[in-house]
């Protein structure tokens, strides 16, 4: 018959109608030539023929994916309009049919591998190879079918279309927040978890599964066991690479490492975390990042965390276990098929090397419900993040006896680690305490029966200190029934005046008694600083005072730290540090011990940010930042980075040296490429200071 046409079927071209495609599937703000689709979601291509497409002309749509497509692993589809469902579960239609033009409608299995698949069109003999044949698939929150779907559209706008965002640090006595920038959809960011996902090894198989591919970009983003994304570093000298406070946001790091495949110079817990959250949202799975004020690490899953303490209240540096001010990890939403039913929902995943899983660091995903109940022997990695947040701390006070050291417990604190744990809100620049989906109320029934459930799969803690060195002389280690206060005797730290680097630091102890009687108190007060991982820089000073307390009332005792006792070592340690003190006090004549520990991030002058509220798509604009040096002391080597996504690529301006009272000020001439609301990050860095950060938002209009 087809000589009557005079010519075999062929295709003069395909257009992927990104302008209809990207807005219904929510991909149009990737920086990408290529069609980005979402599984499960119908998507139209325009065929141009040689001629008019026929009733018995031959034609069908071939995507393939992996280096050996084969049709029963659902690795290759093959699409024929005149045929129902293919095997992988694709579906294609003819929407329209007009001259030499075709529109099919083509619906990729709501649980198709996610990743790179190649198109062709085969017509009778004939195979036509498109340029940017390539399509992007990708998870899909929105469609019910997918097991990462999302109910709530606002959930789904943060979780996985906001591409900036922020990151709460500092101690659960002073919460902050730190601006980061996702940039999931930036120039070559999709390629680079593309190359991810390949670099993974994971089974295409398993590529359908969001469980699969969290857990391997896990692994992936740090640098420990595969050249991952990003190597960690928590020695203080990062004198070849970046150091971590320095970051702002994921897009440089992401975008170095794709282009040199080698890990990218250093990261510490927050960087992991934002990596990470770039990954998951530009893959389509719904993540957030989690921080966990006062984290219990290296608790050798027996659920204890020791702390020493010297006969002047100082922390020591202990080797085994510790408490970090804050950890920062993430959630990722999902169905969990792989386990029994009831646990479908956010998982923790964890990309900060710290311990090995089956053999490589990587961490998840947890269910949070697994951790909330004590179902600890649930996959991935359930004891470890439940102690995290639910291990205790025990005290002791390390006294020198005859030359030897002896261990006396001061206290067992059980309600200190795992609290305030944080995220951004939805829709909002506010924090939302999350606290409660990782463990009941304190104190209350479910908490007790969760903590027994938990503890049956956990090993006993024993009761002997286990850090500092081999068998000790142990004093007071009878495990005795906490005692009841005689005095009522209660301890509070606070600073009197703002925490100004280059100032006295203010500080004061408040000791108080409730109960009727006459009470002598030792107290031994220290102030030290501290990096967020509880490593303790510097002893800046201490105090011991006895005090006689009559039934209700209480004494403040001062305790101030000169700014020279403590500004070199600010100067010397390129991380952040915090300023922690410790208290004990000991009521004499009875067994009345208690210790407390505040731990406060300096305070910081701000970083203005000066431009429009709004300003229209591809017209410049200027921004500026300023910032004014309140504090008594120079800041040297200032630099300040700034990022908008969307507007201006990362900047870096050499500001050098500060003086007091002086005032810097620079400018971007800034052209937005997008719609919306778009934020700009601004960071400033300096010997002595390293956390001042600042974000505006703007709207660009058309």
């Amino acid at each position: 018959m087809s000589h009557n046409f005079g010519t075999d079927l062929k295709v003069t071209g395909i257009d992927f109608l990104k302008s209809h495609n990207c807005p219904l599937h929510h991909t149009d703000a990737y920086d990408i030539k290529n069609l980005v689709v979402r599984r499960g979601k119908p998507f139209h291509l325009q065929l141009s023929f040689s001629r008019e497409l026929k009733a018995s002309d031959k034609l069908s749509l071939r995507f393939s994916i992996g280096e050996n497509p084969m049709k029963v692993r659902g690795t290759l589809m093959s699409l024929n309009p005149k045929r129902e469902q293919d095997l992988g579960g694709w579906l294609i239609s003819i929407v329209k049919n007009s001259g030499r033009e075709c529109v099919l409608s083509v619906t990729s299995s709501p649980s198709a591998p996610v990743g790179k698949y190649f198109l062709s069109v085969k017509t009778g003999n004939n195979i036509y190879k498109p340029e940017n044949g390539t399509v992007y698939l990708l998870f899909n929150p929105w469609c019910e079918g997918d097991v990462v779907f999302l109910a709530s559209e606002a959930q789904r706008e943060e979780y996985v279309l906001n591409d900036s965002g922020c990151i709460y640090v500092g101690s659960a006595d002073s919460i902050y927040s730190r601006p980061w920038n996702f940039g999931q959809f930036e120039e070559l960011i999709l390629d680079a978890c593309m190359y991810l996902l390949d670099k993974s090894k994971l089974k295409l198989s398993n590529r359908r599964d969001p469980v699969f591919v969290s857990r391997a970009m896990s692994a992936l983003v740090n640098a420990n066991d595969d050249n991952g994304v990003l190597l960690g570093n928590w020695s203080g000298n990062y004198k070849n690479g970046t150091s971590p406070t320095d970051w702002i946001g994921s897009v440089s790091i992401l975008q170095q490492y794709y282009k040199t495949k080698k890990p990218v110079l250093y990261g510490q817990c927050w960087v992991f975390s934002g990596v990470l959250t770039t990954v998951m949202r530009c893959l389509g799975i719904p993540s957030r990042c989690v921080s966990n004020f006062n984290s219990a690490h290296d608790t050798d899953e027996n659920l204890r965390v020791d702390v020493y303490l010297n006969e002047d209240g100082e922390k020591m540096n202990s080797s085994l276990d510790s408490v970090w001010n804050f950890h920062v990890w993430n959630d990722v939403w999902m169905k969990r098929t792989d386990i029994p039913a009831g646990f479908d929902g956010w998982q923790a995943i964890d990309a900060t090397p710290q311990e090995l899983s089956q053999g490589i660091f990587r961490c998840g995903p947890c269910p949070l419900k697994a951790v909330r109940e004590g179902d600890v022997y649930l996959p991935f990695d359930s004891k470890f993040v439940y102690a995290e947040v639910n291990a205790d701390e025990v005290y002791w006070l390390v006294k020198k006896v005859n030359g030897k050291d002896k261990y006396v417990k001061i206290a067992t604190e059980t309600q200190g680690i795992g609290i305030n744990i944080s995220t951004k809100a939805v829709g909002q620049d506010k924090r939302e305490d999350i606290t409660a989906q990782y463990k009941f109320p304190e104190g209350t029934k479910q908490e007790r029966e969760s903590m027994q459930k938990a503890s049956s799969f956990l090993r006993p803690s024993g009761i002997m200190p286990r850090s500092i060195g081999p068998a000790m002389p142990v004093g007071d280690m009878g495990s005795k029934p906490e005692v009841v206060s005689q005095s009522g005797l209660q301890i509070e730290i606070t600073n009197t005046e703002a925490l100004y680097p280059g100032n006295p630091l203010d500080l004061a102890i408040t000791v108080k008694t409730s109960n009727p009687g006459s009470w002598t108190i030792n107290l031994v007060g220290s102030c030290q600083l501290q990096s967020y991982t509880g490593k303790i820089e510097a002893n800046l000073g201490s105090v011991k005072e006895t005090i006689k307390l009559e039934g209700k009332s209480e004494k403040q005792v001062p305790l101030k730290i000169a700014a020279d006792a403590y500004m070199k070592t600010l100067a010397s340690v390129k991380d952040e540090l915090l300023i922690h003190v410790t208290a004990i006090a000991e009521v004499e004549g009875t067994d009345d011990k208690l210790t407390n520990g505040m731990t406060k991030s300096f305070d910081y002058p701000p970083i203005t940010v000066q431009m429009p509220e709004t300003a229209k798509l591809n017209q410049e604009f200027s921004c500026a930042f300023i910032f004014k040096n309140k504090l008594n002391v120079p800041l040297e080597n200032c630099k300040l980075l700034v990022e908008g996504l969307g507007i201006f690529k990362m900047t870096t301006f050499d500001q050098g040296d500060l003086m007091p009272g002086r005032i810097m000020k620079s400018e971007v001439i800034c052209t937005p490429v997008r719609l919306g609301e778009k934020k700009i990050v601004a960071k400033l860095t300096s010997t002595q200071v390293k956390g001042i950060s600042a974000e505006k938002a703007i709207t660009i209009t058309k």
